[in-house]
């Protein structure tokens, strides 16, 4: 899932003007042609990016069709963030209710609806590396819908993944015999439609609160989830 761009440099488009009809000589004289680029395999899911619930499911368990990316609202895409820290947890252990009370009670913060929760694992810490989409915790199903229950529509983490590396989503679901383990955390959005972001960097720069998240994917009729720049607003 690497990203690849091809840089193309100002010399080869004068060669296109030239085909379209304009001369060498009428060329300005500061005219070097123009750069241009070409991304040439991209995944949506493969950067930081945006979840939508149609990702997790094409219909709701009333049936109806959940939303894709670019039905995400405007209202959603901004507003005050926090940050929970999850440092503390190891890879394959889950992140459930009592360690988000932990760390809301720690920095005395308060869930509203409009507020988007970052979760700070500290995994993005491996991004490029070949275990990357190995490494982390990840935010159980419990968690998911508490989150959702408290107001909050837009969450996001710095890891590979919202649910637990597949690994061990799969090691625990064969040790426990149980068939509601896997992506139980993405497959909350089903019944409680809601849009994640994953892939997340930087969050150690941020304090716990006291700022405000934008959220800006593109705008991708039809697709699961889009590449997105996601910015922090620090107060002055």
């Amino acid at each position: 899932m690497r990203v690849k761009v091809k840089h193309h440099r100002h010399r080869r488009a004068r060669w296109l003007v030239r085909l379209l009809g304009l001369p060498f000589r009428l060329f300005p004289r500061d005219f070097d042609g123009w750069a241009d680029d070409t991304i040439t395999r991209l995944g949506v899911h493969a950067t930081t990016h945006v979840d939508a619930p149609w990702h997790y499911g094409p219909t709701d368990h009333e049936g109806r069709p959940l939303p894709t990316i670019e039905q995400m609202p405007l209202d959603l895409m901004f507003g005050p963030g926090i940050v929970l820290d999850m440092t503390h947890k190891q890879d394959g252990e889950e992140i459930d209710v009592p360690d988000l009370v932990k760390a809301l009670t720690m920095h005395d913060l308060q869930l509203a609806p409009g507020t988007i929760v970052l979760i700070r694992t500290g995994r993005d810490q491996y991004q490029g590396q070949p275990d990357y989409w190995k490494r982390g915790t990840g935010v159980g199903a419990p968690a998911t819908e508490w989150l959702i229950d408290h107001g909050v529509r837009v969450m996001g983490i710095d890891q590979w993944g919202w649910d637990l590396p597949f690994h061990h989503q799969i090691r625990r679901s064969r040790s426990e015999g149980r068939n509601d383990l896997f992506w139980a955390g993405h497959l909350v959005g089903r019944r409680k439609p809601y849009w994640h972001i994953e892939q997340l960097r930087g969050l150690e720069a941020l304090p716990a609160q006291g700022f405000h998240v934008g959220v800006f994917p593109l705008r991708l009729q039809g697709a699961s989830a889009a590449p997105a720049r996601v910015v922090a607003f620090l107060s002055a």
